[in-house]
């Protein structure tokens, strides 16, 4: 599936890292920085998740609310909050199923060997529940500033 930017955000329910369920819909009237990763405590996202939180006072002030996206399970994700003083929750997507719905579960290659995993993708959803920015080329050292240039 490709989404587009003015589109709906693809409504969903999942659970965040301590097992409560986040429904998309939770979170109309606000804007939500969606932000898609492989795996929680990689260098990358490591970097990707410090990132935000190191400007995270900055985003919330712009009106942002950041929610983190993987296949990772609700234990892993508390380990990477805890280890990383993460201040915004993660969502475990075990199945696969949020990532079904944005497009981001996708055939990868590395060193010649293909499978599925997690494109690295931002989708930024406007109050009324409309994409209104779509990042895929991320900077995980930089994310934050990508996200407030778009203002």
């Amino acid at each position: 599936m490709t989404l587009a930017i003015g589109q709906d955000a693809p409504k969903f329910v999942s659970k965040d890292q301590n097992g409560k369920p986040v429904a998309l819909e939770d979170y109309l009237g606000k804007k939500v920085v969606l932000y898609f990763y492989p795996k929680d405590s990689t260098p990358g996202c490591t970097a990707q998740a410090k990132n935000l939180r190191d400007h995270f006072d900055a985003l919330v002030d712009a009106g942002y609310t950041i929610l983190g996206v993987s296949t990772d399970s609700e234990k892993r994700h508390q380990n990477f909050i805890q280890k990383n003083d993460l201040p915004f929750s993660l969502i475990s997507d075990e199945d696969q199923s949020v990532h079904a719905l944005y497009g981001t579960w996708q055939l990868k290659k590395f060193m010649g060997k293909e499978y599925m995993g997690t494109v690295r993708t931002t989708f930024v959803i406007d109050e009324k529940g409309k994409i209104s920015h779509i990042i895929n080329k991320i900077k995980t050292k930089e994310h934050s500033e990508q996200i407030l240039s778009l203002e």
